[in-house]
């Protein structure tokens, strides 16, 4: 009986040392314990390299805003999709389609309705900066094709983390998602063309443009977005 008691007194310590031990290791709020390995830089510390950097140096991209014939019809039909990326530059309003490391078209775009910085917390209007992959790709109703990229990578909760730390946003503030590539309302072209940031954080075009490079984009494709 006497064994019995230290048993459960022994049993009943341990319960609440564990406890105690979890409240104060546990990650705070700012943090999901889903991602924190991710927030905390111990499982992707390394973000990957810029991509498009030599690249761009290669051919004017402002001459191929005229190209006019489909992006497609320029890499060629048995082209292959492992050799096309994409480089955002929200500073020059414009989206290039590359092969083989060569630019081949570009389109005009526009971004958040905050456009300068990098995104931080869902809800701040942000067009995010960084290297992303292409997760999936589908008609849209309203916006004619959707191209959904995978923000937030590791890179980008590492910098929402910090942020967060250093009191930059708000504890509470959450990351966001569903950013991608898509087209405008119907009848809306003039906003591409005025350059009115007006997304909520995704990448703009016309509809014929997000329906023409949707034909040479799939599931994996690179795409560096930057300032």
């Amino acid at each position: 009986m006497i064994g019995r008691k230290y048993f459960l007194a022994f049993g009943l310590l341990a319960g609440c040392g564990a406890t105690l031990y979890g409240l104060l290791t546990r990650p705070p709020k700012i943090v999901p314990s889903v991602n924190l390995p991710t927030a905390l830089c111990a499982s992707n510390c390394e973000s990957e390299k810029p991509f498009h950097a030599i690249a761009t140096k290669t051919k004017p991209r402002d001459q191929a805003l005229e190209e006019p014939r489909s992006v497609k019809n320029l890499i060629g039909a048995d082209f292959d999709p492992e050799k096309v990326s994409v480089l955002v530059e929200k500073s020059a309003y414009r989206l290039t389609v590359f092969y083989d490391s060569e630019p081949v078209k570009a389109y005009s775009s526009v971004f958040g309705s905050a456009p300068v910085g990098d995104k931080l917390a869902e809800g701040d209007r942000k067009t995010p900066e960084g290297i992303y992959h292409i997760r999936d790709l589908y008609l849209h109703p309203a916006w004619s094709k959707f191209i959904w990229l995978d923000y937030p990578t590791p890179q980008d909760w590492q910098e929402h983390t910090a942020a967060q730390l250093a009191g930059d946003i708000a504890a509470t503030a959450t990351i966001g998602s569903e950013v991608g590539i898509h087209g405008v309302p119907n009848g809306s072209n003039a906003l591409i063309d005025a350059r009115t940031n007006w997304t909520w954080g995704c990448i703009s075009l016309k509809n014929k443009d997000v329906d023409e490079i949707y034909e040479v984009l799939s599931q994996g494709t690179l795409v560096e977005i930057v300032p």
